[in-house]
């Protein structure tokens, strides 16, 4: 019984934290978003969770960066309010890789808000004719930046506060893996020995991983309004998605389809290790083959330490455990009803 306590407690642990921590602070954009080498250019940086007037006496540094030895300064800083900065900066003549343009880094560091950075935030192009050197780029280095005090989630110029749904999305699809799994097993437990109630567990177990998959993929379509602009995209990784569920509901047409029960149990788990063993190359093989929006697929890198740092993990493993405890109580719960529908139906 203590792990049914536990999950409940995870499961509260994770809405309450995932919701309530607050994100790290971060740039949303830069105005101007072009410039010229050699140009003076007066830029206006809007933030997110920022607070650049708290307190008033808190020194802001920005800069303009290509790489860890190439960046320009920014001066005459100003915070206008708590989101937004004015800042001066004087571009050298030449770019640093030679290019006729290039997109820089913007970084600002605040003393309380910590640093925030913005990847490309700036593009630059190179003035025709112009001569000089890199000593330009090499004069102001980044360097003692400051760190966020408190505990906050990432930012995300992209996705912004739905990088929350990590919490909630990603865990659905660890325990409709486990829940799958823990449904072939007990098939192929109930084709060795005939035990019916192996197969009652496959079925609920099956039940269960299909609610977790159609959770997934609901909350999937909620991020993806939000992060690219429609609930559906025909993402190869969406698709992939919904041919594994559609295979996994034909499992239930497949058993009640026969008056036999013996013979659609049989066929049924025969069927369940199929579906399995379409399961992984359609959720975690083919999508990684295709370009796809979602992190981890060709053309899209998975989450790095900036995605799911250590804070995150502090709430996201625990969703998962918590998640799949509950499919497993709920599962459990399946079967005996299942087991009870049997007796009073003379099947068992």
């Amino acid at each position: 019984m203590t792990w049914k306590y536990l999950a409940i407690a995870l499961i509260l642990y994770s809405l309450i934290v995932g919701m309530i921590v607050p994100l790290k602070s971060g740039i949303e954009s830069v105005s101007p978003a072009f410039a010229k080498t050699g140009d003076t250019i007066q830029v206006r940086i809007s933030g997110y969770n920022t607070i650049f007037t708290h307190p008033a006496d808190a020194p802001t540094r920005v800069w303009f960066t290509f790489d860890e030895k190439h960046a320009v300064a920014g001066s005459d800083v100003k915070a206008i309010n708590d989101r937004e900065l004015e800042a001066r900066f004087v571009l050298p003549t030449l770019l640093p890789n030679g290019k006729a343009s290039t997109f820089l880094n913007v970084i600002v560091d605040h003393a309380s808000a910590g640093t925030s950075l913005l990847p490309a935030g700036i593009e630059v192009r190179q003035q025709e004719g112009a001569s000089g050197d890199m000593s330009a780029w090499q004069q102001h280095p980044v360097g003692n930046l400051h760190v966020q005090k408190g505990m906050s989630f990432p930012y995300q110029n992209v996705i912004y506060e739905s990088i929350r749904n990590t919490y909630y999305h990603v865990p659905m699809w660890f325990a409709l893996m486990f829940m799958f799994i823990a449904s072939v097993w007990h098939s192929i437990q109930f084709l060795r020995t005939g035990n019916k109630q192996s197969d009652r567990k496959a079925v609920a177990y099956t039940e269960i991983g299909v609610l977790f998959g159609l959770l997934g993929l609901f909350t999937g379509m909620v991020w993806a309004n939000y992060a690219w602009g429609a609930p559906w995209n025909n993402d190869i990784k969406q698709i992939t998605t919904a041919i594994a569920l559609l295979i996994y509901l034909s499992y239930f047409i497949l058993r009640s389809s026969f008056e036999d029960n013996e013979k659609g149990a049989r066929l049924g788990a025969v069927y369940n290790i199929f579906a399995f063993s379409s399961l992984i190359p359609l959720l975690y093989i083919v999508p990684r083959m295709f370009a796809s929006l979602h992190p981890g697929a060709t053309g899209n890198p998975a989450f790095g330490s900036q995605d799911l740092d250590n804070t995150m993990r502090m709430v996201f493993y625990p969703a998962i455990i918590g998640w799949t405890l509950l499919g497993f109580w709920i599962g459990q719960l399946r079967a005996r009803y299942l087991r009870l529908f049997d007796k009073v139906a003379q099947i068992d």
